[in-house]
């Protein structure tokens, strides 16, 4: 088949995610098989409007926020619907509304629902507020055009929050997802002083303001380390958090990397003691089984996503209560008990091992398969 993506990013974006990596392993996986797969996406500052990644054909246009891309979307399959035989319908907030113009076999792709994130949007008040309202308001109405769309999601929390807008368990599949694992071959020792990470893009959904409040209950308790990766939404956010590890006195203790490569990520994983997850919501929780694939732990928040990606006890701990005090506490309390602490390492590794991209990507596209010959 030709198939077409709409995704408001793609993996090349400077914001790309879980997500974007998620649906690029699939189309991979598409490609591989004989498929011919192109992805239309949001334009970002010096990107190409045509690009080939990976065998895929990648056109960009439009902004990604503001309907943009959907728009500029919307208008190219109209142009060249004649090529296509499938078409993927990715969500990140706002779809792409395939269901009112596409009538051919279709698939919507659905990571997770945004809910009360929308008020955590990137823009300052008081269009943070009104798209916040907006957004939360128009989701489950936006989601009654899809009633009759076969859904694809990653775990049992995501689907169940997809039945909430309104959709039937019967047209929802779970596939999970894969893990990518580093494939450098240096063995990494933790590092002597206890070190806490954060992985990321630093934006308030993702929960980082939480995190640097956790350290800073951590530097009161004893000697911590604490790292990050990842980019931030905007300079001026990344200058707010910076000015907030000021504020808490932790600014000589914390230490910003940005974006790193593949083998720096794990190897940071690796070198650190845990990694915390207070992202407010979430579709799965990738970075939770990247930090277990090298040994590391996990504590984080009881949300959507990090209750599927976290085995409560065997691979990290899921907070009783979302907050930094109580996060930092299962921080201490963990690291305090050794024998604990290397039980779930060896269930983290074990755990890590259970996703694999070849078995996803052979399930998505049998689904793929199965729907275009319904």
């Amino acid at each position: 088949m030709n198939i077409l993506v709409l995704s408001w990013r793609d993996p090349k974006h400077p914001f790309a995610g879980g997500a974007e990596q998620v649906m690029h392993e699939h189309m991979k996986g598409w490609q591989k098989a004989g498929h011919k797969v192109t992805l239309f996406s949001s334009l970002f500052e010096m990107a190409p409007k045509i690009e080939i990644i990976d065998g895929i054909r990648v056109i960009r246009g439009g902004s990604q926020y503001h309907l943009g891309v959907q728009l500029k979307g919307f208008f190219y399959y109209l142009k060249n619907r004649g090529k296509y035989d499938f078409v993927i319908d990715q969500f990140h907030g706002m779809p792409f509304f395939t269901p009112l113009f596409v009538f051919k076999p279709k698939l919507a792709v659905i990571q997770e629902t945004a809910k009360k994130v929308w008020f955590l949007n990137p823009f300052p008040q008081p269009l943070r507020l009104f798209y916040g309202c907006l957004g939360y308001v128009l989701e489950p109405i936006v989601y009654l055009a899809y009633k009759n769309t076969p859904i694809m999601t990653g775990s049992i929390s995501a689907k169940d929050d997809i039945i909430k807008m309104g959709i039937s368990s019967r047209n929802i599949t779970i596939i999970p997802h894969g893990v990518i694992i580093s494939k450098s071959k240096k063995i990494c020792k933790k590092e002597k002083m206890k070190t806490i990470i954060f992985l990321g893009i630093l934006s308030p959904d993702k929960g980082i303001e939480d995190a640097l409040h956790c350290f800073f209950k951590l530097s009161e308790l004893g000697k911590y380390q604490f790292w990050i990766i990842g980019k931030p939404e905007s300079r001026a956010y990344f200058k707010y958090l910076r000015n907030l590890t000021e504020r808490l006195k932790i600014n000589n203790k914390v230490k910003f990397f940005g974006f790193v490569s593949q083998d720096k990520k794990f190897e940071l994983l690796a070198r650190a003691h845990i990694l915390i997850n207070p992202s407010k919501h979430e579709g799965w929780g990738l970075v939770n089984i990247e930090a277990n694939s090298v040994g590391t732990p996990v504590i984080a928040y009881k949300n959507s996503g990090l209750v599927d990606s976290i085995l409560n006890n065997k691979t990290g701990i899921i907070c009783k209560e979302n907050n930094p005090r109580e996060l930092a506490g299962e921080v201490e309390k963990l690291l305090s008990k050794p024998e604990k602490y290397a039980r779930l390492q060896k269930s983290s590794v074990a755990w890590s091992k259970r996703f694999s991209w070849e078995k996803s990507k052979a399930a998505s596209l049998s689904l793929i398969n199965k729907i275009s010959n319904l």
